[in-house]
């Protein structure tokens, strides 16, 4: 079995807790963090959690990402998935200067239909596809949302910031993810689109859950919760509504608030039960199923890894499921399963992972987190264990 690359996120918190001239103890007593668990993790140990994650950056005024050594500037070169984000930045950049009069965009509905496509792309785990086609296709959709001056136009470009900010945070680029959804918050207010705002204020939230900044996510839900209320009553509402409950519930798990948790999971199911399974609203995947996913993810978050494990056992995927959250999901249950001491389902579940979204699994820190923790446990595994490693560029 191999060794720990010399730049596991143990090994890098280590040194960033030694430039700022930290002992162990001080750096445990600064993030809330236990003595033991910083310890482990700084051994490789044991995977890093998000929330431990998120408490040690805050603790040392660092982003996430900084810990967390993203983006995998080695590996996302090889993928030749590197070269794919300078266009995204640039396609961003023109947001606001008119139509461009080099491009001739295409019929609204030939648009469409591409940017739908490119939504199904990421859901599907093909994040080079979405990668590849995203600028072109944003710098496309200004020219058309700039001379049609319609809802339509600025809620399709809102449709590709939005991709692009889902292409940006798989790879590790925070600070464009940032953009991206700067750009769809205005495309959505500018299309008076009050469910693309409230989906707007949902995913800002999910960064601020990356980064350990709990009230802040809380209060974006709030706000996206009272957007919602302006919007039309029905099916379309009602999804996002219970995705917003979906978020805060993770969000108030990873703050170790178990109650609040709870009672947002509730708040979910009810609209759940309303609304079925409704996997392609907005592509949110919501309903019933995402309900017990987000179940499985909030016990994890409360360190309850065997009832997570207990619960994921307890529920299939419906036919059609987007394989980028089956895949993330397998990748969950298979970093609990390293705490309840199941190696040989944690790495299953790994594989699992990366069979259903290979792109996404490559690039996700939980799967390198998970796949170093079993490595350092030293136990038995195949020898296609060690093939993953090299896959994951470890």
């Amino acid at each position: 079995m191999s060794a720990l690359p010399a730049d596991h996120t143990g090994a890098r918190v280590k040194r960033l807790r030694r430039e700022h001239h930290l002992t162990q103890r001080a750096l445990a007593d600064l993030s809330g963090v236990s003595y033991s668990t910083l310890t482990k993790v700084e051994q490789g140990q044991i995977p890093v959690s998000p929330h431990v994650t998120a408490s040690i950056a805050r603790a040392l005024r660092l982003s996430v990402a900084t810990v967390l050594g993203q983006p995998y500037a080695d590996e996302l070169r090889a993928d030749e998935l590197d070269v794919l984000i300078r266009p995204i930045r640039e396609a961003l950049d023109v947001y606001d200067l008119g139509p461009d009069p080099e491009i001739s965009p295409r019929p609204y509905q030939l648009l469409s239909a591409d940017a739908e496509a490119l939504l199904v792309s990421v859901r599907a785990g093909e994040i080079k596809q979405a990668a590849s086609q995203v600028a072109g296709l944003i710098q496309e959709a200004t020219t058309a949302a700039h001379l049609a001056r319609t809802s339509e136009g600025w809620q399709l470009l809102a449709s590709l910031y939005r991709t692009a900010y889902d292409v940006a945070a798989k790879l590790g680029f925070g600070d464009l993810a940032a953009i991206c959804l700067a750009r769809m918050d205005w495309a959505a207010a500018t299309a008076g689109d009050a469910v693309v705002g409230g989906m707007y204020r949902y995913m800002r939230a999910l960064t601020y859950l990356r980064e350990g900044q709990y009230r802040t996510g809380a209060r974006l839900i709030t706000l996206g919760l009272t957007t919602l209320e302006q919007a039309a009553p029905g099916r379309e509402r009602d999804v996002l509504t219970g995705q917003l409950h979906l978020g805060a519930a993770v969000m108030a798990g990873r703050a170790q608030d178990r109650g609040l948790a709870e009672q947002h999971l509730g708040e979910a199911q009810r609209f759940a039960t309303r609304t079925g399974e409704a996997p392609r609203v907005h592509w949110l995947s919501f309903g019933p199923t995402n309900v017990a996913v987000h179940r499985v993810s909030v016990q994890a978050e409360l360190d309850e890894y065997g009832a997570a494990v207990e619960t994921a056992g307890r529920f299939g995927f419906p036919s059609g499921w987007p394989a980028s959250r089956r895949a993330y999901h397998y990748a969950e249950v298979a970093r609990a399963q390293v705490w309840t001491g199941d190696a040989d389902e944690a790495f299953a579940n790994l594989l699992r992972a990366r069979k259903i979204a290979p792109q996404q699994s490559r690039y996700h820190p939980m799967v390198r987190e998970t796949y170093l923790a079993l490595d350092a446990g030293k136990r038995r595994l195949p020898d296609s264990f060690i093939s993953y490693g090299v896959w994951l560029g470890l």
